[in-house]
């Protein structure tokens, strides 16, 4: 699993989910960039990890931030929201696709250009929505869809150039975007009561997941995604 001397880069690296990935390439010896939209809220785990500021949604600032790079080997797509209950508003609906879809296709295109020169891959974040639908969430889904199916189509576009593209589809992971289902003793019980090894899962079970998928022991997967869910989307 050693990634020692990948260029690496993290969006949404600097909290949740992200922040996890950032700091465990960082451990395997990868040399990690997380971006974010508030690098100075970093947390204490990403000291010694390159900080950076960039806002996914802004196509000017993507292009130049992946123009500046040198090289890369390793695109992980982490940045994402959710906005339960208000997601049926045309206009949160929006901005939640552009987040969580659009600003992935961003990133993915800009950095192709890097990725096929040093034969890279992309790992992108799914969900277990991109499965079934949520009834608070209606772009939230509709993104983490989205974002299955461009990842096998990306795996397909970008193979002739020996870029991997995959995704994993994070379960009831404990984050800032699920704190309030986690903080309601009701609510838990009930998600907890479908998730076949019954507890919530934390950032760190999705990293080493994202490690493995960028490894050279993933050289012959693309397109696909991979559940980590504790068994959510097979009850």
């Amino acid at each position: 699993m050693s990634l020692a001397g990948k260029q690496v880069v993290v969006t949404g690296g600097t909290a949740g989910i992200g922040a996890a990935v950032a700091a465990h390439f960082g451990a395997l010896g990868a040399r990690v960039t997380a971006v974010g939209l508030n690098p100075g809220d970093a947390p204490p785990e990403l000291d010694g990890i390159r900080i950076a500021e960039l806002d996914v949604t802004d196509e000017a600032g993507v292009t130049s931030f992946f123009e500046s790079l040198p090289a890369l080997d390793i695109l992980v797509n982490c940045a994402g929201v959710i906005d339960r209950d208000r997601e049926f508003d045309l206009a949160v609906f929006s901005r939640v696709l552009e987040v969580n879809l659009t600003a992935t296709m961003r990133t993915c295109t800009a950095a192709r250009p890097l990725l096929a020169r040093s034969g890279g891959c992309i790992v992108n974040t799914a969900s277990m929505l991109t499965f079934f639908g949520g009834a608070q969430v209606p772009a939230y889904a509709a993104s983490k869809g989205g974002v299955g199916q461009l990842t096998k189509s990306l795996a397909l576009a970008y193979a002739p150039d020996q870029v991997r593209v995959n995704a994993v589809a994070p379960g009831w992971i404990r984050t800032a975007l699920t704190a309030e289902l986690a903080a309601s003793a009701d609510r838990s019980a009930a998600l907890l009561a479908r998730t076949p090894l019954g507890r919530w899962g934390e950032p760190a079970d999705v990293a080493p997941v994202i490690a493995f998928l960028a490894s050279p022991g993933a050289r012959f997967i693309t397109g696909a995604i991979v559940p980590v869910d504790g068994g959510y989307c097979a009850a």
